[in-house]
């Protein structure tokens, strides 16, 4: 795999995955599964087995087809979690949408919010994209507190909108446009810049079920 770099500030890294990363990706799943399952996607078919190599293998192939692209972070070189840039529409829309997952040990680092800010800065530079959005579930207070300190915008509430540990749940959306962040993500942050009520979700959408 070519044609993006790694990206890197302070000890944090984004890159692109790796078919080799599947058994240190796999065992930070394993033994994260109390930390990571309120918030991973499932399947309303039922369970689906972990097959972390099948799963890079898609991911990668989704890359080369220009659908999405799946980036590792890493801490001091460790893997920290995956960050995956998916839905990658382009034409009119230019678009896609950010998932990702941090292990329990690394929490605290500021590690999701500088991955986050890494690959919104690529994908509108490099890839051109005009728009990135996040969706989180309204009880996901760590990854809230991801947009709110990246300055992404709320845009509305999305009912039963992803099956996530074994149900169809609610989630806030945000996004940003390109034009929004002349200088990039990651600077407007690091800088002090990023609007400190964005992402305010509005009296009316906080009460859900």
């Amino acid at each position: 795999m070519d044609g993006l770099a790694p990206r890197q500030h302070g000890p944090i890294s984004i890159r692109l995955v790796r078919p080799r990363d599947s058994r240190a990706l796999q065992h930070e799943l394993l033994t994260n599964r109390s930390w990571l399952r309120p918030w991973e996607a499932t399947s309303p078919g039922g369970p689906a087995s972990l097959d972390m190599r099948g799963s890079i293998r898609r991911l990668l192939q989704q890359y080369r087809d220009g659908q999405g692209v799946p980036f590792v972070m890493e801490y001091e070189g460790d893997v920290a979690g995956q960050l995956n840039v998916w839905g990658v529409a382009r034409g009119s829309l230019s678009s896609a949408t950010i998932g990702y997952w941090v292990s329990e040990r690394f929490a605290g680092r500021a590690i999701t919010p500088t991955s986050v800010a890494l690959a919104t800065d690529v994908c509108f530079r490099e890839l051109q994209l005009h728009r990135m959005e996040i969706c989180i579930r309204p009880e996901n207070a760590a990854s809230l507190r991801v947009v709110q300190k990246l300055g992404f915008r709320y845009e509305g509430l999305r009912r039963r909108y992803i099956h996530i540990d074994g149900d169809w749940r609610d989630h806030y959306a945000f996004a940003l446009t390109a034009e929004e962040v002349p200088d990039g993500v990651l600077r407007r942050w690091v800088e002090g810049r990023a609007p400190a009520h964005a992402a305010d979700v509005p009296p009316a959408d906080r009460m859900v079920g």
